[in-house]
């Protein structure tokens, strides 16, 4: 767990039989990174992923994270903004850490769907897809594909080794467990204050 107890490595790691390689299974509030050859995948409704990698070496890594509706608007050191730099920095911090250079560093960003009910009044994917967006931009990390807004769930597959992401729209949902692992990850972040150093650049 982080100091700040949000951002988790995640640890669902198995072998893809459909894809004949390694895979981690990231949800809300994970992240991930390899310098290996295997298959980071995750499912998006309104949450956001970033797929960075350094486009030399392939060491690359996805995060899944909301902005947290913190009630005080986007002012530039807002919570929620916090929130999301930190997700940010704890991927990227990693990926410089484990040998990737911030020069070769290229970005892919997908979700921000309008999936969740009741989040109406304040487009909580929009909100996200866009900081994503700006914060990459800030960062001077190129942004080489995105998939971002629409209605539709996404179930996103990204092979860092090649930069390789596969898109499929989940345009029928059998059960709620994407609305609701999102919901209670959007309350849990309602009531968890983020604490942490975070340095605003």
């Amino acid at each position: 767990m982080s100091p700040q107890g949000q951002e988790q490595f995640a640890s669902n790691v198995y072998y893809d039989r459909s894809f004949d390689c390694d895979a981690a299974k990231i949800l809300p509030g994970e992240y991930y990174f390899t310098h290996k050859d295997m298959m980071i995948v995750t499912v998006l409704g309104s949450c956001v992923s970033a797929c960075i990698r350094d486009r030399v070496s392939g060491i690359g890594g996805m995060n899944h994270f909301m902005l947290p509706d913190s009630g005080d608007g986007d002012s530039p050191v807002s919570a929620s903004m916090r929130y999301g730099t930190y997700a940010m920095e704890i991927l990227i911090n990693d990926l410089l850490k484990a040998g990737a250079r911030r020069e070769n560093l290229e970005a892919k960003v997908f979700g921000g769907g309008n999936v969740l009910r009741g989040f109406v009044a304040i487009n909580v994917g929009e909100r996200n897809a866009r900081f994503v967006k700006e914060y990459l931009k800030a960062e001077n990390i190129r942004i080489v594909a995105e998939d971002l807004n629409d209605v539709w769930p996404r179930k996103v597959y990204f092979f860092p080794r090649t930069g390789k992401v596969l898109v499929k729209k989940l345009k029928q949902l059998h059960n709620n467990t994407l609305v609701n692992r999102e919901q209670d990850y959007a309350n849990k972040l309602v009531t968890k204050p983020v604490g942490g150093a975070v340095d605003l650049f």
